[in-house]
């Protein structure tokens, strides 16, 4: 078997610089969970039908299963593991814990994502903008309202 040259690439990633060989048919997903070992980004349809490899691509979010990860050359990548951390939550997954969004937790780093790119675009969404944000995400155990509550929890708390 031919091995593939691997191209080098740089952007940053959770706000820090970094430079990566990958080979250049490797998705961003791939190269975020098997050579960045950063695995909260999750694969799920593998087609970008479900939504749990979802990232955020210069503030963007993006389906990572269907990016190749030589097209982040220059740009920003957030994945759930740049919002905070076990000792500091992002008010995000605070509210997702608080409101009882996550259950099996398969679909929720992806969610997080959608959310996190509308409320930075957005301090004041509606319930209709909070929907249409997260519909491109399939969720089996929650149904839903949880996580739009969870979302516009902090809807609310930015309003003051």
């Amino acid at each position: 078997m031919e091995s593939v040259a691997e191209i080098m690439i740089r952007f940053k990633l959770n706000r820090k610089s970094i430079v990566v060989d990958v080979p250049p048919h490797w998705t961003l997903l791939r190269l975020l969970r098997e050579k960045l070992d950063l695995t909260g980004t999750k694969e799920g349809c593998g087609i970008g039908e479900c939504g749990a490899c979802t990232v955020l691509v210069d503030g963007i979010p993006l389906h990572s299963c269907l990016l190749l990860a030589p097209k982040v050359e220059g740009k920003s990548v957030q994945t759930v593991e740049g919002l905070g951390s076990r000792g500091s939550l992002h008010p995000l997954q605070k509210s997702f814990v608080d409101h009882g969004a996550v259950q099996c937790g398969f679909c929720t780093p992806g969610i997080l994502m959608s959310a996190k790119a509308l409320l930075n675009g957005n301090t004041h969404p509606s319930k209709e903008e909070v929907k249409e944000a997260i519909s491109g995400h399939l969720c089996r155990c929650t149904g839903y309202q949880q996580i739009i509550e969870a979302i516009e929890a902090i809807n609310k708390d930015v309003r003051g």
